[in-house]
């Protein structure tokens, strides 16, 4: 690392200084392009302010998702499932869950419940997910199962399917919002978990991203319904589209038409 004089060098220089890696963002880099009398460098010194501050910000919220992870991995317990499921609330589809076991240590920048995230974000994270995972596990209910079990039951199912095909399997599990009945190993209720603990967040994108791709699938055989949009979801789309086709067999009966 060399010190960075911003008055013996062009806007590009000190650019290409700082994205080389040569120098470092410190906070005496940072107070030298203040002072700099061109306005393009102290342009750039408020966006790596700025930059500097919003990667402090996700150290400490990484940090704080991964403290229940932590203090489980530091007391012995190294296989931690998050486990989490998507697709509750649409008309049509099965509800999918995922589980997933990360080495200890594991940190994943940007990981956070799956509704905050971008589809793109999603699969991007979904791909680096894959990558460090220990194990993971997808499990489902489908459509019939929804119908005969209610949907709240068929999240249940599809979460303890998840769990079950884990391997290695897990020692303890992080369960967004509910307890899994009949899980034969030590379990936790984490209310807003997918938004709080990192493991259940990386389950909860999983879960989701799966279903999707399931939906992009079902939109080719119902191409008329929009499934590729609203996965199923109540759209306005995906209402008139029922009243004008019917319900096909992927669609949940036991979601009412005033549901719909």
């Amino acid at each position: 690392m060399v010190a960075l004089e911003p008055s013996r060098l062009t806007l590009s220089q000190i650019r290409g200084a700082l994205s080389s890696g040569e120098v470092r963002v410190t906070s005496a880099v940072l107070s030298a392009l203040a002072r700099d009398p061109r306005v393009g460098v102290r342009r750039l010194g408020r966006r790596l302010e700025r930059a500097r501050a919003s990667a402090r910000a996700e150290r400490r919220r990484l940090n704080s998702m991964l403290g229940k992870e932590r203090r489980l991995w530091r007391s012995g317990t190294v296989r931690v499932a998050g486990v989490d499921e998507a697709g509750m609330g649409p008309l049509a589809g099965p509800v999918v869950a995922a589980a997933v076991i990360f080495e200890p240590g594991t940190e994943i920048c940007g990981m956070d419940d799956s509704k905050r995230l971008s589809s793109a974000r999603r699969n991007e994270l979904a791909e680096v997910i894959a990558r460090a995972a220990v194990a993971m596990g997808i499990g489902e209910a489908s459509v019939p199962e929804i119908d005969r079990l209610n949907i709240f039951h068929a999240g249940l199912l599809a979460m303890k399917r998840a769990v079950a095909v884990l391997r290695p399997a897990p020692e303890v599990a992080l369960v967004d919002g509910r307890r899994i009945p009949d899980l034969e190993i030590p379990q936790e209720r984490c209310v807003g978990g997918d938004r709080r603990h990192f493991s259940i967040a990386g389950a909860s994108i999983l879960a989701k991203t799966h279903r999707d791709r399931l939906m992009m699938k079902l939109d080719r055989v119902y191409p008329e319904y929009g499934f590729a949009r609203h996965k199923g979801y109540p759209t306005r789309q995906h209402r008139r589209a029922i009243e004008k086709y019917g319900r096909t067999r992927v669609h949940r009966r036991s979601f009412g038409r005033g549901a719909a």
